[in-house]
């Protein structure tokens, strides 16, 4: 609880923290987007249409990343879930040393191309993603958007956007 003015505030009753475990299988994919898709509707964030959709998302093509390439080294995967009152981010841990980049694929291909849509859909909604170390040795991927779609600001100015929400999930 902060203040303002003198006067007590109370954060938001959606904001907050909350992490699962799954196996790195396929299954998990479907199953993690569902049980983001709930705890958002369940605990009531005013998250806009269009950033759900990119959120969800960000969440199968970040499930399926650690399902497909780190499995063999990280049979579990985390994903966390931060809300703030203006932004959310979504983070998929795992034990795999490899650090993955967004490449720009040959279109032809089928496949290669989910964490550069990760990061377009990040920059497109006003948010950041990047990949972390862990002190174990594994990564996070995480993406953070605003609750609301990006708009420009006075004079066609975009507003600022989330460069670093993993030092504290209070702050954007």
């Amino acid at each position: 609880m902060g203040t303002h003015g003198g006067v007590p505030t109370r954060q938001p009753s959606y904001e907050g923290v909350w992490r699962f475990t799954a196996a790195a299988v396929d299954v998990s994919v479907p199953q993690a987007r569902h049980a983001v898709r709930d705890l958002l509707v369940r605990q009531g964030v005013p998250l806009h249409e269009e950033i759900m959709d990119g959120l969800l998302l960000i969440v199968s093509e970040l499930v399926t990343n650690a399902v497909r390439h780190a499995a063999l080294l990280s049979p579990e995967i985390a994903v966390e879930v931060a809300i703030g009152p203006e932004w959310i981010r979504v983070s998929v841990e795992d034990n795999h040393p490899y650090r993955p980049k967004a490449l720009e694929a040959d279109w032809g291909q089928t496949g290669g191309r989910g964490l550069l849509l990760v990061r377009e859909i990040a920059q497109e909604a006003g948010g950041a993603c990047d990949v972390e170390h862990t002190a174990t040795g594994g990564k996070i991927i995480w993406a953070a958007l605003p609750l609301v779609p990006k708009v420009p600001g006075p004079g066609g100015a975009p507003h600022p956007t989330v460069t670093s929400p993993r030092t504290d999930p209070s702050v954007p």
